[in-house]
């Protein structure tokens, strides 16, 4: 099972690789990680992509917290989270295909970033399935290149009110 761990850490050298470390040394695989600080400069918040059953999540979330760097940890897979990616894609794209490839960034709430003769470059935010679902609709314009960030996530207020 793909689980969702959020971490915040102390931003300074050298904390990712001790996570990234104590991965390593257990074996346990890092599907995906973002990382960016937080409002103040002394911390960051890690989101890191996981897969496995609960006995390794477990593990994972107990040596983590063994960390002295790391501050909190959370498996917000349960619970009620808000998740997003970011994708930027680069399509073949000649003048006469450009009204298609619009047609699907307006269904899809894209963006185009950056167009030439032969390419369009656009941006899409959203969770993994749209991601995915954007990516095979635009296979057959044939992707030039995919530069794809790993899942942030944040837990919804408990109280649902906006």
């Amino acid at each position: 099972m793909r689980h969702i761990i959020n971490l915040q850490v102390e931003n300074q050298s050298g904390v990712l690789a001790r996570i990234a470390g104590l991965f390593s040394a257990r074996g346990f695989n890092i599907e995906s990680l973002s990382v960016g600080k937080m409002d103040s400069e002394a911390a960051s918040h890690m989101t890191l992509v996981v897969r496995g059953d609960d006995w390794i999540i477990e593990q994972v979330i107990k040596q983590l917290n063994k960390l002295i760097d790391v501050y909190r940890v959370t498996d917000v897979t349960s619970t009620d989270f808000v998740g997003r990616e970011l994708v930027l894609v680069k399509v073949y794209c000649p003048p006469a295909k450009r009204g298609d490839i619009s047609q699907l960034v307006q269904i899809f709430r894209a963006k185009v970033v950056d167009i030439s003769n032969r390419s369009m470059t656009l941006e899409l935010t959203g969770n993994e399935p749209k991601i995915e679902a954007f990516l095979e609709t635009l296979q057959p314009f044939g992707i030039q290149e995919i530069a794809r960030t790993g899942s942030i996530a944040m837990v919804r207020d408990s109280n649902g009110k906006m």
